[in-house]
């Protein structure tokens, strides 16, 4: 299959671009800058200069492409409405071919509590956004797509992402480390290959109109994930908690996302695309992987 990728230098986006080359597939990765288009070549995509506020460049790709898969997202404000651009220019061109598009959600939007597929919505202000335009992805099915939405947990791998938010954390005057919100709030975990491999699954066997949780299983405490990151620093793992108003003050929106506490499993995708997560827990590789710096 020839796949168009948005967001191939990512940290899902280099994964999911690793796993499709692994499959065989060819991708087509899309470059906004010199530097991004010779890491994208050198990991053996073809690249295709543009950039994501192009709607013809990108209406142009998903009829040349067997299918699209969408992991782009810059964290500035914009995703929202470069989304939905994306949707506007994509869908259309895709509507009655039957051709698969994969779109990236994040698991933030069920709120607390354990989490599968079926759980109800409740998301953050952060990422209330992500809801209608999941739902429109999912309703193309009706309109000839294979449309697919994947949800990822927390992402981690190579000494990247959210995780670092906690291991790089303020200290205490006696050098403990401060942890966002009270520490005992879970997190849902996924390494990036694991959920690279679940992406090019989803691409030749995810059903029409379907939705997967991108979760390894493994749901740590926050107060875990701040320890092991301090055992991967050969330090004592001494934390403490923040309050509500002390996390905000640092984090902002991200606060209300990071003060979520989620469990879930990741079992649809085990059972229906034969997806099985083999990569190091976030705690080992805090601990004694990509992140560790003992």
């Amino acid at each position: 299959m020839d796949v168009f990728l948005t967001g191939g230098t990512g940290l899902v986006g280099s994964a999911v671009l690793h796993a499709l080359l692994e499959d065989g597939h060819t991708v087509h990765a899309l470059a906004r800058s010199d530097s991004s288009a010779q890491q994208l070549a050198d990991a053996g995509a073809t690249v295709v200069r543009g950039d994501l506020d192009d709607p013809a460049l990108l209406a142009e790709a998903a009829r040349a492409a067997d299918g699209f898969v969408h992991t782009a997202a810059a964290a500035d404000g914009r995703d929202a409405d470069r989304d939905a651009a994306l949707l506007d220019a994509v869908l259309p061109a895709l509507a009655g071919t039957g051709k698969p598009y994969v779109h990236t959600s994040g698991i933030w939007v069920h709120g607390s509590g354990e989490i599968d597929e079926d759980t109800p919505f409740a998301p953050p202000q952060l990422t209330a956004w992500r809801l209608p335009l999941d739902a429109r992805v999912r309703a193309a099915a009706a309109d000839g797509i294979r449309s697919v939405v994947i949800a990822p947990g927390i992402v981690h791998g190579r000494g990247l992402g959210l995780p670092n938010l906690v291991k790089n954390g303020p200290r205490t005057d006696d050098g403990a480390l401060v942890l966002p919100g009270s520490g005992e709030q879970h997190w849902t975990t996924v390494h990036a290959d694991d959920l690279g491999r679940l992406y090019a699954r989803a691409l030749t066997q995810a059903a029409a109109g379907s939705y997967h949780l991108g979760v390894s299983g493994q749901n740590p405490t926050v107060r875990e994930i701040g320890e092991a990151a301090l055992r991967g620093a050969g330090e004592e793992p001494r934390t403490v908690p923040s309050t509500d108003a002390e996390t905000e003050a640092r984090l902002g929106a991200l606060a209300g996302a990071f003060d979520l506490d989620q469990r879930a499993t990741g079992d649809r995708a085990r059972a229906e695309l034969g997806w099985k997560p083999v990569e190091v827990s976030l705690l080992e590789d805090l601990a004694a992987g990509s992140y560790a710096t003992a």
